[in-house]
C-alpha cells in the first residue's frame, strides 16, 4: 500500500549529517506555507504533511533552500 497520500509526504533529505543540518532543515521547511513537519530525522524519512495548495516542489523548494537534496523516490 502505499504511503503516501495527496496531503502526506514522505521522503529521504540527503546532506544532512548532523543535528544543526536537521534544525536548519526543519526551520526551512515550517517556514514554507502550507507545510507541517510530523517527522525530520537524520536517521529515518522525513515526513511532512501539506495544505494550502503546498506540493512537493514546494516542498522540494524548501529543501533545496535549506542546502539539502529531497530525495521523493527514496522507500
Amino acid at each position: 500500500m502505499d504511503t503516501q497520500t495527496p496531503d502526506t509526504l514522505r521522503f529521504g533529505i540527503e546532506g544532512m549529517t548532523c543535528g544543526g543540518c536537521v534544525a536548519s532543515a526543519t526551520r526551512a521547511l515550517e517556514r514554507t506555507p502550507g507545510v507541517t513537519v510530523e517527522q525530520l530525522t537524520l536517521d529515518g524519512p522525513a515526513i511532512v504533511r501539506l495544505a494550502d495548495g503546498a506540493d512537493q516542489n514546494t516542498v522540494r523548494g524548501a529543501v533545496e533552500g535549506a542546502g539539502f537534496q529531497a530525495v521523493f523516490d527514496a522507500e
